[in-house]
Protein backbone atom coordinates (compact mmCIF):
# COMPACT_ATOMS: atom_id res chain seq x y z
CA UNK A 1 0.00 0.00 0.00
CA UNK A 2 1.33 3.39 -0.94
CA UNK A 3 -0.23 6.99 -0.05
CA UNK A 4 0.45 10.45 -1.13
CA UNK A 5 -0.39 13.04 0.77
CA UNK A 6 -0.62 16.67 -1.36
CA UNK A 7 -0.25 20.34 0.37
CA UNK A 8 -0.62 23.46 -0.26
CA UNK A 9 -0.91 26.68 1.90
CA UNK A 10 -3.49 29.54 1.84
CA UNK A 11 -5.11 27.71 -0.49
CA UNK A 12 -8.20 29.41 -0.72
CA UNK A 13 -11.18 27.27 -1.37
CA UNK A 14 -13.71 29.75 -2.81
CA UNK A 15 -11.25 29.86 -5.44
CA UNK A 16 -11.64 26.37 -6.63
CA UNK A 17 -13.82 25.30 -9.21
CA UNK A 18 -14.85 22.07 -7.42
CA UNK A 19 -16.47 24.57 -4.66
CA UNK A 20 -18.08 26.47 -7.15
CA UNK A 21 -15.80 29.25 -8.91
CA UNK A 22 -15.94 30.05 -12.22
CA UNK A 23 -13.42 32.72 -13.47
CA UNK A 24 -10.04 30.86 -12.36
CA UNK A 25 -8.00 28.58 -14.68
CA UNK A 26 -7.44 25.26 -12.13
CA UNK A 27 -8.58 22.34 -14.65
CA UNK A 28 -6.66 19.78 -12.51
CA UNK A 29 -8.67 20.83 -9.48
CA UNK A 30 -11.98 19.82 -11.31
CA UNK A 31 -10.24 16.66 -12.72
CA UNK A 32 -9.11 15.86 -9.07
CA UNK A 33 -12.81 16.76 -8.04
CA UNK A 34 -13.61 13.80 -10.18
CA UNK A 35 -11.21 11.33 -9.22
CA UNK A 36 -11.90 11.78 -5.40
CA UNK A 37 -14.16 12.08 -3.02
CA UNK A 38 -14.43 15.98 -2.56
CA UNK A 39 -15.40 17.13 1.47
CA UNK A 40 -18.01 19.99 1.48
CA UNK A 41 -17.33 20.31 5.19
CA UNK A 42 -13.56 20.56 5.94
CA UNK A 43 -12.58 23.65 8.40
CA UNK A 44 -9.39 23.93 9.80
CA UNK A 45 -8.13 23.04 13.78
CA UNK A 46 -5.49 24.62 15.24
CA UNK A 47 -3.96 28.30 13.52
CA UNK A 48 -1.87 29.15 11.81
CA UNK A 49 1.08 26.93 9.66
CA UNK A 50 3.00 25.31 12.44
CA UNK A 51 -0.28 24.66 14.67
CA UNK A 52 -1.72 22.96 11.49
CA UNK A 53 1.32 20.90 11.25
CA UNK A 54 1.14 19.41 14.77
CA UNK A 55 -2.20 18.55 14.34
CA UNK A 56 -1.31 16.80 11.19
CA UNK A 57 1.04 14.83 13.13
CA UNK A 58 -0.93 14.23 16.27
CA UNK A 59 -4.55 13.90 15.48
CA UNK A 60 -5.19 16.21 18.25
CA UNK A 61 -5.75 20.53 18.90
CA UNK A 62 -2.60 22.19 19.45
CA UNK A 63 -4.68 25.44 19.95
CA UNK A 64 -5.65 25.18 23.19
CA UNK A 65 -2.48 24.36 25.14
CA UNK A 66 0.21 25.71 23.37
CA UNK A 67 0.84 28.13 20.28
CA UNK A 68 3.35 27.92 17.60
CA UNK A 69 6.01 25.56 18.60
CA UNK A 70 7.98 22.09 17.67
CA UNK A 71 6.27 18.84 18.76
CA UNK A 72 6.88 17.95 22.02
CA UNK A 73 8.69 14.66 23.12
CA UNK A 74 5.19 13.13 24.44
CA UNK A 75 3.63 13.52 20.97
CA UNK A 76 2.49 11.31 18.91
CA UNK A 77 3.80 12.08 15.05
CA UNK A 78 2.00 9.62 12.26
CA UNK A 79 5.01 10.18 9.94
CA UNK A 80 7.00 8.43 13.11
CA UNK A 81 4.65 6.08 13.48
CA UNK A 82 4.36 4.63 10.00
CA UNK A 83 7.99 4.73 9.86
CA UNK A 84 8.06 2.61 13.32
CA UNK A 85 6.16 0.50 11.47
CA UNK A 86 7.88 -0.48 8.50
CA UNK A 87 6.29 2.22 6.27
CA UNK A 88 8.96 4.43 4.42
CA UNK A 89 7.91 7.96 5.18
CA UNK A 90 9.08 10.91 3.33
CA UNK A 91 8.68 14.84 2.98
CA UNK A 92 9.37 17.16 -0.24
CA UNK A 93 8.62 20.65 1.17
CA UNK A 94 9.66 24.11 0.37
CA UNK A 95 8.06 25.22 3.39
CA UNK A 96 10.58 27.17 5.17
CA UNK A 97 8.78 27.27 8.57
CA UNK A 98 10.00 23.54 9.61
CA UNK A 99 13.69 24.64 9.47
CA UNK A 100 13.32 28.07 11.72
CA UNK A 101 13.37 27.84 15.75
CA UNK A 102 9.17 26.73 15.92
CA UNK A 103 9.03 24.43 13.44
CA UNK A 104 12.51 22.61 14.38
CA UNK A 105 11.88 19.14 14.38
CA UNK A 106 9.01 17.93 12.48
CA UNK A 107 10.57 16.38 9.64
CA UNK A 108 12.91 14.42 11.16
CA UNK A 109 9.62 12.63 12.29
CA UNK A 110 9.94 11.31 8.35
CA UNK A 111 12.37 8.61 7.54
CA UNK A 112 14.06 10.97 4.53
CA UNK A 113 12.96 14.32 3.75
CA UNK A 114 14.15 17.07 0.95
CA UNK A 115 14.20 21.04 1.19
CA UNK A 116 13.89 23.68 -1.30
CA UNK A 117 15.28 27.51 -0.40
CA UNK A 118 13.81 30.58 -1.47
CA UNK A 119 9.84 30.68 -0.58
CA UNK A 120 9.20 34.13 0.99
CA UNK A 121 11.71 35.44 3.13
CA UNK A 122 13.58 32.65 3.78
CA UNK A 123 16.79 33.63 5.02
CA UNK A 124 18.61 31.46 1.54
CA UNK A 125 20.51 34.07 -0.37
CA UNK A 126 23.50 36.03 1.43
CA UNK A 127 23.97 39.55 0.20
CA UNK A 128 25.02 42.22 1.97
CA UNK A 129 24.14 44.61 -0.65
CA UNK A 130 20.77 46.39 -0.84
CA UNK A 131 18.33 44.57 -3.08
CA UNK A 132 16.51 45.67 -6.57
CA UNK A 133 13.09 46.35 -5.53
CA UNK A 134 11.05 48.70 -8.42
CA UNK A 135 10.19 52.12 -6.73
CA UNK A 136 6.46 51.48 -6.68
CA UNK A 137 6.80 48.77 -4.10
CA UNK A 138 6.05 50.43 -0.65
CA UNK A 139 8.74 49.00 2.23
CA UNK A 140 7.16 46.61 5.08
CA UNK A 141 8.35 46.96 8.20
CA UNK A 142 8.27 44.71 11.61
CA UNK A 143 8.38 41.62 9.26
CA UNK A 144 11.61 39.95 10.62
CA UNK A 145 13.59 41.16 7.47
CA UNK A 146 11.37 39.41 5.42
CA UNK A 147 10.79 42.09 2.65
CA UNK A 148 13.93 42.75 2.01
CA UNK A 149 15.34 38.86 1.81
CA UNK A 150 12.14 38.31 -0.30
CA UNK A 151 13.48 40.60 -3.08
CA UNK A 152 17.27 39.22 -2.83
CA UNK A 153 16.36 35.72 -3.26
CA UNK A 154 13.45 36.54 -6.17
CA UNK A 155 16.87 37.82 -8.15
CA UNK A 156 17.55 34.01 -8.21
CA UNK A 157 14.45 33.00 -9.35
CA UNK A 158 13.78 34.41 -12.94
CA UNK A 159 13.24 31.40 -14.26
CA UNK A 160 10.10 29.18 -13.34
CA UNK A 161 11.72 25.64 -12.80
CA UNK A 162 14.02 28.03 -10.12
CA UNK A 163 11.27 28.87 -8.29
CA UNK A 164 10.68 26.56 -4.68
CA UNK A 165 7.14 24.84 -5.60
CA UNK A 166 8.59 23.53 -9.12
CA UNK A 167 11.83 21.99 -7.82
CA UNK A 168 9.61 20.70 -4.66
CA UNK A 169 7.34 18.83 -7.41
CA UNK A 170 10.10 17.97 -9.00
CA UNK A 171 12.12 15.74 -6.26
CA UNK A 172 8.43 14.32 -5.24
CA UNK A 173 7.78 13.05 -8.82
CA UNK A 174 11.50 11.60 -8.85
CA UNK A 175 10.33 9.57 -5.71
CA UNK A 176 7.21 8.61 -7.20
CA UNK A 177 8.95 7.47 -10.22
CA UNK A 178 11.85 5.38 -8.66
CA UNK A 179 9.53 3.64 -5.99
CA UNK A 180 6.69 3.23 -8.07
CA UNK A 181 7.39 -0.57 -8.22
CA UNK A 182 7.36 -0.73 -4.16
CA UNK A 183 5.68 -1.11 -1.60
CA UNK A 184 4.86 0.15 1.89
CA UNK A 185 5.41 4.25 1.58
CA UNK A 186 4.09 7.30 2.64
CA UNK A 187 5.36 10.71 0.34
CA UNK A 188 4.19 14.05 1.52
CA UNK A 189 4.84 16.92 -1.11
CA UNK A 190 3.74 20.17 0.71
CA UNK A 191 4.15 23.56 -0.91
CA UNK A 192 4.17 26.98 0.37
CA UNK A 193 2.26 28.22 -2.07
CA UNK A 194 -0.09 29.86 -2.67
CA UNK A 195 0.56 31.44 0.70
CA UNK A 196 2.10 35.26 -0.01
CA UNK A 197 4.09 37.09 -1.83
CA UNK A 198 1.82 35.86 -5.09
CA UNK A 199 5.26 35.65 -7.18
CA UNK A 200 5.01 33.36 -10.24
CA UNK A 201 5.86 33.51 -13.55
CA UNK A 202 4.43 35.76 -16.78
CA UNK A 203 2.39 32.71 -18.58
CA UNK A 204 0.07 32.54 -14.79
CA UNK A 205 -0.39 35.88 -14.79
CA UNK A 206 -1.60 36.10 -18.91
CA UNK A 207 -4.54 33.44 -18.08
CA UNK A 208 -5.72 36.94 -15.98
CA UNK A 209 -5.56 40.29 -18.08
CA UNK A 210 -6.83 43.48 -16.28
CA UNK A 211 -6.16 46.66 -16.94
CA UNK A 212 -4.09 48.04 -13.83
CA UNK A 213 -1.61 50.89 -13.63
CA UNK A 214 -0.87 50.99 -9.99
CA UNK A 215 2.11 50.29 -7.63
CA UNK A 216 3.93 46.81 -7.40
CA UNK A 217 1.32 44.53 -5.24
CA UNK A 218 1.57 41.00 -4.78
CA UNK A 219 2.51 40.40 -0.70
CA UNK A 220 -0.71 41.71 0.87
CA UNK A 221 -0.18 43.05 4.54
CA UNK A 222 -2.05 41.32 7.77
CA UNK A 223 -4.32 44.27 8.32
CA UNK A 224 -7.72 45.86 7.19
CA UNK A 225 -7.44 46.84 3.46
CA UNK A 226 -6.39 50.65 3.14
CA UNK A 227 -6.09 49.80 -0.81
CA UNK A 228 -8.39 50.85 -3.99
CA UNK A 229 -10.63 48.64 -5.22
CA UNK A 230 -8.35 48.48 -8.53
CA UNK A 231 -5.71 47.27 -6.37
CA UNK A 232 -7.63 44.78 -4.15
CA UNK A 233 -9.13 43.29 -7.65
CA UNK A 234 -5.05 43.06 -8.59
CA UNK A 235 -4.33 41.25 -5.96
CA UNK A 236 -6.93 38.55 -6.36
CA UNK A 237 -5.63 38.31 -10.14
CA UNK A 238 -2.01 37.73 -8.10
CA UNK A 239 -3.34 35.28 -6.30
CA UNK A 240 -5.50 33.24 -9.11
CA UNK A 241 -1.94 33.37 -11.06
CA UNK A 242 -0.11 31.68 -8.54
CA UNK A 243 -2.90 29.50 -7.59
CA UNK A 244 -2.95 28.69 -11.70
CA UNK A 245 1.11 27.55 -10.60
CA UNK A 246 -0.35 25.13 -8.14
CA UNK A 247 -2.94 23.36 -10.39
CA UNK A 248 -0.51 22.97 -13.23
CA UNK A 249 1.77 20.69 -10.93
CA UNK A 250 -1.26 19.04 -9.57
CA UNK A 251 -1.54 18.26 -12.72
CA UNK A 252 1.68 16.53 -13.17
CA UNK A 253 0.85 13.69 -10.05
CA UNK A 254 -2.49 13.20 -11.67
CA UNK A 255 -0.76 12.17 -15.07
CA UNK A 256 1.66 10.55 -12.85
CA UNK A 257 -0.97 8.80 -11.36
CA UNK A 258 -2.38 7.49 -14.48
CA UNK A 259 0.44 6.52 -16.27
CA UNK A 260 2.15 4.39 -13.75
CA UNK A 261 -1.30 2.99 -12.37
CA UNK A 262 -0.99 4.64 -9.12
CA UNK A 263 -5.07 4.36 -8.58
CA UNK A 264 -5.40 1.09 -8.71
CA UNK A 265 -3.27 1.41 -5.06
CA UNK A 266 -2.05 4.31 -3.86
CA UNK A 267 -4.30 6.27 -1.39
CA UNK A 268 -4.33 10.25 -2.80
CA UNK A 269 -4.90 13.21 -0.39
CA UNK A 270 -5.00 16.65 -1.51
CA UNK A 271 -5.61 19.55 1.42
CA UNK A 272 -4.24 22.87 2.93
CA UNK A 273 -3.82 24.17 6.28
CA UNK A 274 -6.26 27.01 6.19
CA UNK A 275 -7.28 29.54 3.47
CA UNK A 276 -6.74 33.03 3.17
CA UNK A 277 -8.73 36.71 2.93
CA UNK A 278 -8.32 39.04 -0.14
CA UNK A 279 -10.12 41.62 0.84
CA UNK A 280 -13.63 39.88 2.19
CA UNK A 281 -14.95 41.39 5.31
CA UNK A 282 -12.52 44.56 4.36
CA UNK A 283 -9.34 42.11 5.36
CA UNK A 284 -6.20 40.94 3.83
CA UNK A 285 -4.43 37.09 5.12
CA UNK A 286 -5.28 35.70 8.33
CA UNK A 287 -3.95 36.25 12.59
CA UNK A 288 -5.46 39.41 13.45
CA UNK A 289 -9.70 39.29 12.51
CA UNK A 290 -12.28 36.47 13.56
CA UNK A 291 -11.77 33.08 11.32
CA UNK A 292 -14.01 33.78 8.55
CA UNK A 293 -15.21 31.00 6.59
CA UNK A 294 -12.33 32.79 4.30
CA UNK A 295 -9.57 30.92 6.66
CA UNK A 296 -11.87 28.61 8.32
CA UNK A 297 -13.54 26.54 5.69
CA UNK A 298 -10.51 24.49 3.81
CA UNK A 299 -10.57 22.52 0.87
CA UNK A 300 -10.20 18.73 1.05
CA UNK A 301 -9.93 15.60 -1.38
CA UNK A 302 -9.30 12.18 -0.75
CA UNK A 303 -9.01 9.09 -3.47
CA UNK A 304 -9.01 5.70 -1.26
CA UNK A 305 -8.54 3.02 -3.18
CA UNK A 306 -10.37 0.39 -1.10
CA UNK A 307 -13.61 1.92 -2.08
CA UNK A 308 -12.59 3.29 -5.19
CA UNK A 309 -15.49 6.53 -4.46
CA UNK A 310 -14.74 9.12 -6.78
CA UNK A 311 -17.15 11.72 -8.48
CA UNK A 312 -18.71 12.15 -5.07
CA UNK A 313 -18.83 14.25 -2.31
CA UNK A 314 -19.78 14.35 1.58
CA UNK A 315 -20.88 16.71 3.84
CA UNK A 316 -19.26 15.67 7.28
CA UNK A 317 -17.69 17.58 9.46
CA UNK A 318 -14.14 16.98 9.69
CA UNK A 319 -10.22 18.80 10.03
CA UNK A 320 -7.28 17.76 9.96
CA UNK A 321 -6.82 16.07 12.49
CA UNK A 322 -8.63 13.33 10.65
CA UNK A 323 -5.85 12.71 8.22
CA UNK A 324 -3.54 11.06 10.44
CA UNK A 325 -5.81 8.74 11.56
CA UNK A 326 -7.14 8.14 8.26
CA UNK A 327 -3.34 7.36 7.13
CA UNK A 328 -2.04 4.76 10.18
CA UNK A 329 -5.80 3.03 9.65
CA UNK A 330 -4.91 2.98 5.70
CA UNK A 331 -1.55 1.25 6.80
CA UNK A 332 -2.84 -1.12 9.48
CA UNK A 333 -1.36 0.91 12.01
CA UNK A 334 -3.00 0.81 15.58
CA UNK A 335 -3.69 4.64 16.23
CA UNK A 336 -2.84 5.51 19.58
CA UNK A 337 -4.98 6.42 22.68
CA UNK A 338 -4.24 10.30 22.92
CA UNK A 339 -5.19 10.32 18.82
CA UNK A 340 -8.90 12.01 18.86
CA UNK A 341 -8.83 12.58 14.95
CA UNK A 342 -11.54 9.51 12.95
CA UNK A 343 -10.29 7.98 10.19
CA UNK A 344 -12.25 8.73 7.05
CA UNK A 345 -12.04 5.72 4.80
CA UNK A 346 -15.50 4.59 6.23
CA UNK A 347 -16.91 8.31 5.62
CA UNK A 348 -15.61 7.71 2.09
CA UNK A 349 -16.45 4.34 1.15
CA UNK A 350 -20.46 4.08 3.16
CA UNK A 351 -21.15 8.21 3.92
CA UNK A 352 -20.59 6.67 7.77
CA UNK A 353 -21.05 9.61 10.67
CA UNK A 354 -17.84 12.26 12.06
CA UNK A 355 -19.00 14.13 14.91
CA UNK A 356 -21.55 16.99 15.76
CA UNK A 357 -19.10 19.84 16.11
CA UNK A 358 -15.60 20.95 15.73
CA UNK A 359 -13.77 23.40 17.70
CA UNK A 360 -11.13 25.66 15.89
CA UNK A 361 -8.94 28.87 16.78
CA UNK A 362 -5.44 30.42 17.59
CA UNK A 363 -3.92 30.48 20.78
CA UNK A 364 -5.07 33.29 22.32
CA UNK A 365 -7.22 33.83 20.32
CA UNK A 366 -11.56 33.53 20.00
CA UNK A 367 -12.47 30.03 20.14
CA UNK A 368 -14.64 29.27 17.55
CA UNK A 369 -17.06 26.06 17.12
CA UNK A 370 -19.32 24.62 13.91
CA UNK A 371 -22.36 22.28 14.04
CA UNK A 372 -22.00 22.62 10.60
CA UNK A 373 -24.84 24.87 10.53
CA UNK A 374 -24.09 27.65 13.12
CA UNK A 375 -20.41 28.95 13.25
CA UNK A 376 -20.34 30.49 17.04
CA UNK A 377 -17.09 32.58 18.23
CA UNK A 378 -16.29 32.88 21.72
CA UNK A 379 -13.93 36.12 22.29
CA UNK A 380 -12.39 37.08 25.47
CA UNK A 381 -14.36 38.58 27.86
CA UNK A 382 -11.95 40.98 29.61
CA UNK A 383 -8.40 41.15 28.91
CA UNK A 384 -7.59 38.14 27.51
CA UNK A 385 -6.20 36.77 30.23
CA UNK A 386 -5.38 34.50 32.05
CA UNK A 387 -3.49 32.57 29.29
CA UNK A 388 -0.25 30.21 29.90
CA UNK A 389 1.84 28.14 27.17
CA UNK A 390 1.57 24.33 28.06
CA UNK A 391 5.09 23.30 26.74
CA UNK A 392 8.58 21.39 26.95
CA UNK A 393 9.96 22.92 23.54
CA UNK A 394 9.72 26.61 24.77
CA UNK A 395 10.06 28.56 21.20
CA UNK A 396 8.13 30.40 19.11
CA UNK A 397 8.09 31.21 15.60
CA UNK A 398 11.50 32.01 14.90
CA UNK A 399 12.85 32.50 18.48
CA UNK A 400 13.29 30.94 21.29
CA UNK A 401 11.43 31.73 24.53
CA UNK A 402 12.52 35.05 25.98
CA UNK A 403 15.08 34.96 29.19
CA UNK A 404 12.12 36.99 30.77
CA UNK A 405 9.34 34.84 30.00
CA UNK A 406 11.77 31.90 30.82
CA UNK A 407 12.19 33.07 34.85
CA UNK A 408 8.48 33.36 35.17
CA UNK A 409 7.17 29.48 34.23
CA UNK A 410 6.60 27.36 36.63
CA UNK A 411 5.71 23.54 36.85
CA UNK A 412 2.31 22.44 35.61
CA UNK A 413 0.76 18.53 36.24
CA UNK A 414 0.36 15.97 33.31
CA UNK A 415 -2.78 16.80 31.11
CA UNK A 416 -4.49 13.49 29.91
CA UNK A 417 -2.24 13.60 26.43
CA UNK A 418 1.22 13.99 27.89
CA UNK A 419 1.71 10.64 28.81
CA UNK A 420 2.46 11.06 32.48
CA UNK A 421 4.80 14.30 31.54
CA UNK A 422 4.65 17.33 33.77
CA UNK A 423 4.32 20.76 31.80
CA UNK A 424 5.84 24.58 31.83
CA UNK A 425 3.50 26.35 32.09
CA UNK A 426 4.33 29.80 31.08
CA UNK A 427 2.49 33.04 31.13
CA UNK A 428 1.06 33.51 27.53
CA UNK A 429 1.40 36.35 24.84
CA UNK A 430 -2.80 37.18 24.14
CA UNK A 431 -1.94 39.95 21.75
CA UNK A 432 0.30 37.86 19.71
CA UNK A 433 -1.80 36.58 17.44
CA UNK A 434 -5.38 37.68 17.69
CA UNK A 435 -4.60 41.56 17.89
CA UNK A 436 -8.31 42.79 17.36
CA UNK A 437 -10.29 39.98 17.09
CA UNK A 438 -11.86 40.57 20.88
CA UNK A 439 -13.08 43.91 19.77
CA UNK A 440 -15.40 42.34 17.49
CA UNK A 441 -17.12 40.53 20.58
CA UNK A 442 -19.01 36.93 20.58
CA UNK A 443 -20.33 36.49 16.74
CA UNK A 444 -22.02 33.87 15.84
CA UNK A 445 -23.39 33.14 12.01
CA UNK A 446 -26.47 30.92 9.92
CA UNK A 447 -24.26 29.50 7.55
CA UNK A 448 -27.74 28.21 5.90
CA UNK A 449 -29.19 31.48 5.63
CA UNK A 450 -25.99 33.79 5.39
CA UNK A 451 -23.27 31.62 4.04
CA UNK A 452 -20.59 34.86 3.84
CA UNK A 453 -20.90 35.61 7.13
CA UNK A 454 -22.25 39.00 6.74
CA UNK A 455 -25.13 39.72 9.04
CA UNK A 456 -24.25 38.09 12.98
CA UNK A 457 -27.79 36.38 14.52
CA UNK A 458 -28.50 38.24 17.89
CA UNK A 459 -30.18 34.96 19.32
CA UNK A 460 -29.55 34.44 23.10
CA UNK A 461 -31.16 31.10 23.13
CA UNK A 462 -29.10 29.67 20.67
CA UNK A 463 -26.08 31.26 21.50
CA UNK A 464 -26.58 29.84 25.37
CA UNK A 465 -26.89 26.49 23.59
CA UNK A 466 -23.92 26.62 21.63
CA UNK A 467 -21.76 27.99 24.82
CA UNK A 468 -22.39 24.75 26.29
CA UNK A 469 -21.76 22.57 23.46
CA UNK A 470 -18.41 24.35 22.78
CA UNK A 471 -17.36 23.63 26.65
CA UNK A 472 -18.41 19.83 26.15
CA UNK A 473 -15.82 19.87 23.52
CA UNK A 474 -13.18 21.66 25.46
CA UNK A 475 -13.46 19.26 28.11
CA UNK A 476 -13.21 15.95 25.61
CA UNK A 477 -9.79 17.83 24.73
CA UNK A 478 -8.88 17.88 27.98
CA UNK A 479 -8.19 22.44 27.96
CA UNK A 480 -6.52 23.95 30.60
CA UNK A 481 -8.97 25.99 33.58
CA UNK A 482 -7.94 29.47 32.59
CA UNK A 483 -9.39 28.69 28.78
CA UNK A 484 -12.32 28.83 30.34
CA UNK A 485 -11.79 31.66 32.65
CA UNK A 486 -10.52 33.88 29.82
CA UNK A 487 -13.40 33.51 27.99
CA UNK A 488 -16.21 33.92 30.46
CA UNK A 489 -17.57 30.36 30.10
CA UNK A 490 -18.65 27.86 33.39
CA UNK A 491 -15.25 25.89 34.12
CA UNK A 492 -16.99 22.32 33.99
CA UNK A 493 -16.72 19.85 37.17
CA UNK A 494 -14.47 17.40 36.48
CA UNK A 495 -15.79 13.81 36.01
Amino acid sequence: MRAILLMFDSLNRRMLPPYGCDWTHAPSFARLAERTVTFDNSFVGSMPCMPARRDLHTGRYNFLHRSWGPLEPFDNSMPQLLREHGIHTHLSTDHYHYFEDGGTNYHCRYSTWDFHRGQEGDPWIGQVAPPQIPETVAPRTNDRGLWRQDWINRDFMRREEDQPQPRTFAAGIDFIRRNAGQDNWFLQIETFDPHEPFFTQQQYKALYPHDYDGPHFDWPPYRKVQETPDQVAHLRFEYAALLSMCDHYLGQILGLMDSLKLWDDTMLIVCTDHGFLLGEHDWWAKNNMPLWNEVAHTPLFIWDPRSRKQGERRSQLVQLIDLPATLLDYFGVARPPEMQGIPLGPVIAENAPTRDAILFGYHGGAVNMTDGRYVYMRAAAGDNTPLYEYTLMPTHMATRFSVDEMQRWEQAPPFSFTKGVALMKIPGRGAHVAKTVHEYGHLLYDLAADPNQTAPLDDPALEARLAEQMIALMQANDAPVEQYLRLGLSVPVPA
